[in-house]
Parts: structure tokens; sequence; C-alpha cells
């Protein structure tokens, strides 16, 4: 790669460009299994898998999906939380040459309706506990089969116990026509399905996003999109250490940054997973204690966070050597605390499910500039530009940042209208407003898009937007986001009410509650007589953010 502005500021042991492996992500998973068969993949809650045991697993599965008549090209979609039956799913549908639909297991039934009919998926692996926010609308999507995960056929045989009697299911599964049990169908034997003959070139995902208009959309992405990012990562980190990282994995794998951070990478350096599926505190800090984490990607929410838990001292967290911040910009004061408590290095880092997603991150233990999301890495363009000529600015000037590398999708299912406003000759239209320094050091300013980032999720003010104005009170609403020292960004309601007509905070979020994932619903609610608005009848957001 030519020698870029950014590149003095790399860490030495960083190369400008890698090698990639030509490999789809099943065979990137089977050489981890080859070279470290007895090395720990995942650790829940105490129960172990090793690499080969993983490998075993994910090939019965694989089978088991084959049997059902699934291939390549057919798309199976996960609502899972970070449990062993998901990197297990993942690189199963991957081995057969089938697309995946990565679902947020909080999803309501409205959107996982749109994501399972906008991706076509027939095929649903989910937690037992929430097929029936499933069953409500599955004669609504093209889904043919389900097959339900429990958290409990992966701990330990008390825990699992335990779990069983106080998370006691409520329906029959033998009963659902096309409803299948995990731990059923890996006790069973099926005819050993062989890895399809794809290429890496081939569709692996579908990441779903709001993109740069709000309206969410699959991003799809290859399995060399996947592969080469993982390897950028793991090269970024360069003092990571093969075989003996154990990587806290509380970022949830349906999510982009999870995903390459937390599986991908642990993959790729043959490290364990220690899975956690939901963010609750205490569990996180005596999983740290017991397990001694080294690797920890995450939102700057999560790390202050922790870093405020009662009673912590750096003996709690003093295994913990390395860390990305993503999703949210990274508080200063966040970044000092967690590492003055940890001894360890966390960095700020930038990307989009449209990159795969990790593109830009500052150096890990040389030259770094807090404030910034840093470089881009290895094989990786980053310009300021000019949003209406997409014309290259000088060091200095605000513009929209655009992205060029190997780990760019290759544009949005079915919706090409979309793709070619973002993509053009390789390079990716971000949207998001940025300034790059004389060292070649990015920094987002502001975003063309109005997407909310909380707590390193993002909220679509249109979707909100959408689902208040069918309130028969509300005339009129708009949806902003606004400074959180928890969460970064939290959404903002401000509503006119039809005259003559009452309606209370609560009763909008009551109205919410079924139609919205609770972490969309808006956190503050201002009643306010009109909108502001422009000479055409835009909303002028920029004038409520301030008010």
């Amino acid at each position: 790669m030519m020698e870029k502005i950014w590149h003095k500021s790399y860490d030495e042991q960083v190369p400008r460009s890698i090698p990639y492996r030509d490999q789809t992500v099943y065979q990137l998973f089977q050489d981890s299994v080859d070279k470290n068969p007895q090395g720990i993949a995942t650790l829940f809650f105490g129960a172990k898998i090793r690499y080969r045991e993983l490998g075993n697993r994910v090939d019965r599965f694989a089978s088991a999906l084959a049997s059902m008549g699934i291939g390549k090209g057919d798309r199976v979609a996960l609502v899972l939380p970070n449990i062993p039956a998901y990197p297990i799913a993942h690189l199963a549908v991957l081995k057969l040459g089938g697309i995946l639909v990565p679902t947020n297991p909080l999803y309501v039934e409205r959107e996982l309706q749109y994501q399972l009919c906008d991706s076509g998926a027939e095929t649903v692996v989910i937690l037992d506990q929430l097929y029936p926010r499933l069953k409500s609308v599955r004669e609504k999507t093209p889904v043919k089969r389900v097959i339900l995960a429990r958290i409990q056929d992966f701990l330990p045989r008390i825990l699992a116990f335990l779990y069983g009697l106080k998370h006691k299911s409520e329906f029959d599964p033998a009963r659902e026509e096309g409803v299948h049990e995990y731990r059923h169908l890996m006790g069973k034997s099926f005819p050993m399905a062989p890895a399809a003959k794809i290429s890496p070139q081939d569709t692996a995902i579908f990441l779903y996003t709001g993109g740069t208009t709000g309206v969410s959309k699959g991003a799809v992405l290859t399995h060399r999109n996947l592969v080469v990012n993982a390897c950028q990562t793991r090269e970024w980190l360069w003092d990571m250490e093969d075989r003996k990282e154990v990587l806290l994995c509380v970022l949830p794998f349906f999510h982009s940054y999870g995903m390459t951070t937390g599986m991908h990478l642990a993959i790729v350096s043959q490290s364990t997973m220690l899975l956690l599926p939901r963010f609750e505190l205490a569990d996180v800090m005596k999983q740290i204690k017991k397990h001694k984490p080294t690797i920890f990607c995450a939102v700057p929410a999560l790390y202050n966070t922790i870093s405020r838990y009662p009673g912590i001292s750096g003996s709690d967290v003093a295994s913990i050597r390395l860390c990305i911040s993503g999703g949210a910009a990274l508080p200063a004061e966040v970044q000092k605390k967690f590492e003055s408590l940890t001894g360890g290095k966390l960095v700020e880092g930038y990307g989009l499910s449209e990159t795969s997603p990790v593109a830009l991150v500052n150096p890990t233990h040389g030259h770094r500039k807090s404030g910034t999301i840093g470089v881009p890495v290895s094989d990786t363009e980053a310009a300021v530009v000019d949003p209406e000529s997409k014309e290259p600015l000088e060091p200095g000037q605000v513009g929209e940042l655009a992205i060029k590398g190997p780990q760019v999708m290759k544009g949005y299912w079915e919706k090409p209208e979309e793709t070619r406003q973002v993509l053009d000759q390789g390079w990716l239209y971000t949207g998001d407003m940025a300034v790059m320094d004389e060292e070649g050091f990015f920094s987002i300013v502001d975003r063309k898009k109005d997407v909310i980032i909380s707590a390193g999720m993002n909220i679509y003010p249109r979707e909100l937007e959408e689902v208040l104005h069918q309130h028969p009170s509300i005339v009129e609403a708009a949806v902003v986001g606004i400074s959180s020292a928890v969460r970064g960004e939290v959404p903002k309601a401000f509503i006119v009410v039809e005259e003559g007509q009452e309606l209370s905070k609560q009763e909008v979020v009551q109205f919410c509650q079924d139609k919205l994932s609770k972490y969309k619903i808006p956190k503050r609610i201002e009643f306010i007589e009109e909108l502001p608005k422009s000479a055409l009848g835009k909303v002028l957001k920029r004038v409520l953010r301030e008010s």
C-alpha cells in the first residue's frame, strides 16, 4: 500500500499491508481447530468447550441443518444472546454456504417481522424464551423452520438444573409445526455435511443497519470482508499472544462490533471467548475476577459503568490489557479512569456495519490522540470530502468521512439506489461529518444522518417518530439525541398534542412499549406547541437539540 500520512503514527509492529488468507470464515475457524484443538474456545459460567469439541459441535449442527435442506444462499436468522449456541450456529451456517441474518434478541414483534421478511430468512435459530414473540408473527414471514436453543443446554450440570427450575417453558415445542429443539437435533445422527464449495467473495451475512438514510437495510458482507477485518484487528492489537488470550464477550454477537472484535478475533487468534448473555454488572465483575479476561472491546458506557462499580480495586480488573472503545465518543475522563484501574490500554476507534466494522483506531501503545477516532487500519484509506462534490478537502476542513478498504461491504441487500448513494469506485461515504488533522488522525464532528447512538446501539429517529405518529392524540413528533453521561446519547421526543386533548409522558411511554425495544423508547419527553421548521417545512432538529 502507498505510504499515507497516518502510517507515520502506526505502532512500528503494525504492517501497512497484510497478506490475507484466501479463506472463508469456516476455513479460518477450521485452521484454529487444527492448530489449537485442546485450547479453550468458549467459557460460559464455568462450562468449557475446547476448539476440537467446538468444531465437532459445529459440524454436527451443520449436518442437522443440511438434513433440513439448508444450503448455499439460504438465509438463517440468529435470535440469540451470547451463549455457545451462537458461535456454533454462526459457523455451521457459514460452513454450508448459507447467509447469516443476525437479529437483535430485544426486537419486538414488529421489528422481528420486518427483518425476517426483508431478508427472506426461512430458518430461525432462537432462544426458547423468545419464541412466543416469533410465534405471534411467524405466519406473516417466510419462516418455515425454527430451532430453539436453551441457556441451560450449555451450563454446568448444577447450574443447568437450577436454571431450568427457575425458567420453566410455558409451551411444548413438540406440538409446534416446524419447531425443533437444538439439544434434540444434536443428539441425533445425521450424515456428515461437507463444507460448501464457495468462494471468499461469496456473501456471508446480512448485517442490518440504518446506513445513511435511517431506513433499516441489510449490509451485504462477504467471507473475505469478515476474514480481512478479523486479521486487521488482530494485527492492530499486535501484542496479543495467540492461544493465550481470554476475550470478554459481552458486546452482542448480533452486532458487527461484537461479532468481529469478540467472536472472529478470538477465532483468528485461537483464543478463548468468555461469553456473557447480557450486561449484568455483578455477573460481569464476577466473571472478570474468576476468569481474568485480557482483552475487552466495548462501548464507553460499559467502561464507565465498570469503573464506577462500588468497591472496585485495580486488582479486580488488572488482567485486562487491551481495549478498543467504539460505538460512541469516548470521554477522556472515562479513558483515563479505566486505564488507571486496569493498567491496560484503552483506545478509541470507529467502524460501521458497512465496514465489517473496524475501519479506524488509535494506536494501542504509541502515538494516540484522545478525542479522535484514530487513523485508518492496515490496507484502509480514509478521506474527508465535500458532501456534495465528493472532492477531497484539506486537513482541518470539515466534510464527509469516506472509507475505502477490503472490509467495505458489497452493498445493501436488494436496495440498489441506496447502494449507489453510498458506494462509488470502492469508496464508502459514511454520512458522518469529520475532520482530519496534519498527522492523519480523524475526528467525528457531527452526523449528517440523525442516528442516535445509545450505549453502542443505533436508534433511528424516523422509526420512533413513525410510532409516535400512530397515537391518535399526537399531531406532530420529532426525536433527537441528547447527551447522556451513562449511555452517550438517549432519544428525546418533542411532541405536539392535538388541541383539546391531554397526554402524559407515562401514556406516551406505555404506548411505545409494545412497538419499540426498550432501549429505543424515548428517555426524555417534552410537549411543545409547535415544532420549529424551515421555510420548506423541514423540522429544524438542530434547534430542538439546542433548546
